[in-house]
């Protein structure tokens, strides 16, 4: 058995997946995406991912593609590809769709889309320390791209302002990653994660819903706020606000949650990794029925990745 991908409605092998150099997506980064991941090798939420994907496809206005027969075909290749792994591990699944060819510089014919799907073992290294350790901000000057641009539920591949963000923290305090602010100096996301808070007196607190990317593990992280009987709020924030936390999580697909012990240098809260942080990573491996630490520790240094 060999790991498989998928492009436009067939398998193929992993290695001979590519994206024509005419195609939009290449030449002009209109992709958009959906990042997945499996818990005990099945693909979580994947109807959530699949209804924001068809919101990004609106957008975009790529139409007709029928998501319950791509979502049936994701989890047939992440069934597969999760076989080639050893007990207890799991997959990263990238889904991506781009217009098609790029009119000027592709050759005539017909313009369909391109519907793209690979995946790979979760990259545990990356991460597993910062589950004790913790994340470090440090407030970019580089900003969120603003709503018109393009507007903020969409999700897409074009990511240059995170990768000059996090270039620009690391180069501040190596081994950091970005806190982007929006264009009134609110807190809008930290590269490629929500920003959580989380204060006493009044739970956990986010940016507005209609001012970032409605999150498929921030809808996880309210549910599981509801169970644990904390207020899940959202509004303004300001650096303030985040320097006034107790503590500070960030939440993405991956990691799931991952704790913020300082920004720009100075401690949140205690400085280290919080109760609420932990209460809610024990909550979420409840829920997945697999502890996502241990396992994160256990996978960390495979033999590839």
């Amino acid at each position: 058995m060999s790991r498989l991908a998928y492009l436009n409605g067939q398998f193929v092998p992993d290695a001979s997946l590519s994206v024509p150099i005419h195609d939009a997506g290449f030449v002009q980064g209109v992709t958009v995406a959906e990042q997945l991941r499996t818990c005990g090798g099945k693909l979580f939420r994947l109807d959530e991912h699949l209804e924001r994907l068809q919101r990004s496809l609106e957008i975009v206005d790529v139409p007709g593609i029928d998501l319950p027969s791509l979502g049936k075909s994701a989890q047939e290749l992440a069934s597969n590809n999760h076989k080639l792994l050893a007990p207890g591990d799991d997959l990263g699944l990238s889904l991506f769709v781009t217009p098609g060819a790029y009119p000027t510089f592709a050759p005539p014919g017909p313009r369909e889309p391109t519907i793209g799907m690979h995946t790979y073992p979760i990259p545990f290294h990356l991460w597993h320390e910062k589950y004790t350790t913790g994340e470090r901000l440090v407030v970019s000057s580089v900003r969120q791209v603003p709503h018109n641009c393009w507007p903020l539920e969409l999700k897409c591949r074009s990511r240059m302002h995170y990768y000059l963000a996090d270039r620009e923290a690391c180069q501040r305090e190596p081994g950091a990653r970005a806190l982007l602010l929006d264009q009134e100096n609110f807190i809008a996301e930290a590269s490629t994660a929500s920003v959580v808070l989380f204060r006493d007196a009044e739970g956990f607190l986010l940016p507005p819903r209609e001012k970032i990317l409605p999150g498929v593990s921030v809808g996880v992280l309210e549910e599981l706020a509801r169970e644990m009987g904390i207020a899940f709020l959202h509004r303004d924030l300001t650096v303030d606000d985040v320097y006034l936390a107790e503590e500070v999580i960030l939440c993405s697909t991956s990691p799931c949650l991952l704790p913020v012990v300082s920004l720009d240098g100075r401690p949140i809260g205690t400085g280290t990794v919080g109760r609420v942080l932990r209460q809610a990573l024990a909550a979420w491996s409840s829920l997945v029925g697999l502890d996502i630490v241990e396992q994160a520790h256990r996978f960390s240094k495979r033999d590839h990745v």
